[in-house]
């Protein structure tokens, strides 16, 4: 299973200007440092968390159906389906219908389960592409204050140790890590 970014977010979960509120910076020099730190520090978050925070696409490749009718999306939290297909023996991919793939998006480990009858796929490597809509939300509202105050502070941590501090797990700081254990979703191997 091989699972790739389609599209990330159109906006992220903190703005420029709550991030330079945060770490007290009144003029506009390290704008562009801020906003980096935005993007790094959400993508920190996700990878820590395994929680996608915005709204973002993903596709999830597969060499063929799971036998138990079940798959397990690694992903969290998932939202939608948004597209499902098949490569044919020639690799032409055939759109299959949405009333075959129920998603179980009711745990923090989605789940398709799989109908019937599905295509088998005609390419022995990646024959199954599942595209998928993750995250809280469009608005930055919609993803938890713990996680958005975790990516505050590893914002200020970052801007204020560029490249030197003691830092813990990751990059992160300690107290980031133990704030955002309760949010961390384990995968098992």
């Amino acid at each position: 299973m091989t699972l790739v970014l389609v599209s990330g977010p159109v906006s992220e979960p903190l703005t420029l200007a709550e991030a330079k509120s945060w770490v007290k910076v009144t003029d506009g020099a390290d704008d562009a440092l801020l906003q980096s730190l935005i993007v790094s520090g959400r993508l920190a978050v996700e990878a820590a968390t395994n929680r996608i925070l915005m709204t973002q696409q993903w596709r999830l490749a597969l060499d063929a159906w799971p036998s138990n009718g079940v798959l397990p999306v690694p992903l969290a939290p998932v939202r939608a389906i948004s597209r499902v297909r098949v490569l044919d023996g020639a690799g032409v991919a055939r759109d299959q219908s949405h009333s075959l793939f129920t998603l179980d998006a009711s745990l923090d480990r989605a789940r398709i389960v799989l109908g019937s009858p599905l295509v088998a796929p005609g390419v022995a490597s990646g024959g199954v592409t599942i595209d998928l809509v993750a995250g809280y939300g469009d608005a930055a509202s919609a993803v938890p204050e713990p996680l958005r105050l975790a990516l505050r502070q590893i914002i200020a941590c970052w801007y204020a140790n560029r490249g030197d501090g003691d830092l813990g797990a990751g990059g992160l700081p300690s107290a980031v890590v133990a704030m955002l254990a309760p949010y961390r979703i384990r995968r098992l191997a």
